[in-house]
């Protein structure tokens, strides 16, 4: 089974991408989510991203690196597992220049050369220690967590999860998922997180899914079905060039997977482990240095204290563990 990575990157620093984001919005707006620092700028981690691949999982068949037209200067563009992918190369013009992740992502079924089988990465996403395909499919299904997640939809990202929601709910019927894949949604792996699960059995309706904040394995063909049924709701968002409260994201797809049991169950939280630097930043670096996790994610945020001190402690973690060039760096 052929296994494709799919990483998304920006270099907010890069001349071109400045003056066109100057264009459509302005400046950058540490007030703004969706206009933060934080959602553009690149933290000088990438090359590590390669290198954990290159030693952690060498069995990956190609590399999409999506971007607008961007290349880091260490990066070399010819080698053969390495496909460089310009977001006009599978999203509509009309819809470009983008600054929507959202947008980028519900496209990515378009990326030209891209296995049925892939995992999708944002670039803070980072393989630390040794994994096989197994820990993304198995016979050819992804593997997932089928368990519910509270969803107040307070802030920008639940309030887009409710929206997937609303369409999960409108083309799937909850009880009978659950009763066709009882052992799918109450497999014993998940441990406590089955709680909910029990709890909302009698309601009628879909709630959030847990979305551990991780490389994601995906089907090709679950976007092509997701756009036949919700095409016009796709469409209408793809004009949101920035991110929006109704904005739809990958989750959609995600969780449409998991209601069409095209998934194996497998608690994520299990090896997978998301930290946000501006709460957890000594737990990341121990965790990178120590390798306790198979996949880390090193989550942004403008308010990180001491950023330079903690970035500089995050790069001698990864040294220690990932010293030597990757085949992917010039």
């Amino acid at each position: 089974m052929d296994i494709d990575f799919v990483i998304t990157w920006v270099d907010m620093d890069n001349p071109v991408w400045k003056k066109e984001f100057a264009r459509y919005s302005g400046k950058i707006d540490n007030t703004k989510n969706e206009v933060s620092e934080a959602r553009f700028r690149d933290y000088g981690l990438l090359k590590y991203w390669f290198r954990g691949v290159d030693k952690f999982a060498p069995w990956v068949r190609k590399i999409h690196f999506v971007t607008c037209g961007q290349k880091p200067d260490w990066l070399d563009p010819n080698h053969p597992k390495l496909n460089l992918v310009n977001h006009e190369d599978f999203i509509p013009k009309e819809y470009t220049p983008v600054f929507n992740s959202n947008l980028i992502e519900i496209y990515m079924h378009k990326i030209p050369g891209l296995a049925e089988h892939f995992v999708y990465f944002n670039d803070d996403f980072f393989i630390i220690n040794h994994l096989s395909e197994k820990r993304f499919f198995t016979n050819g299904l992804p593997n997932d967590i089928a368990a519910f997640r509270t969803n107040f939809g307070l802030s920008q990202f639940g309030k887009m999860l409710r929206n997937n929601i609303r369409l999960i709910n409108k083309h799937f019927d909850k009880k009978e998922i659950i009763k066709r894949d009882y052992d799918k949604w109450f497999d014993k792996s998940y441990g406590k997180r089955r709680r909910l699960n029990y709890l909302l059995k009698p309601y009628g309706k879909f709630v959030t899914l847990r979305t551990p904040h991780n490389a994601q394995p995906y089907l090709k063909k679950t976007f092509v079905e997701v756009w036949e049924k919700c095409g016009p709701e796709l469409t209408e968002m793809s004009t949101h060039r920035f991110r929006s409260d109704q904005d739809l994201t990958p989750e959609l797809f995600k969780t449409w997977q998991i209601c069409k049991s095209d998934f194996n169950p497998y608690n994520t939280y299990g090896d997978t482990k998301m930290f946000p630097l501006v709460l957890k930043s000594k737990k990341a670096i121990r965790a990178v240095r120590e390798q306790s996790y198979k996949l880390v994610c090193l989550n942004d945020n403008v308010h990180i204290r001491n950023y330079d001190k903690v970035l500089g402690e995050l790069k001698a973690a990864f040294d220690s563990i990932l010293p030597e060039k990757s085949r992917f760096e010039l």
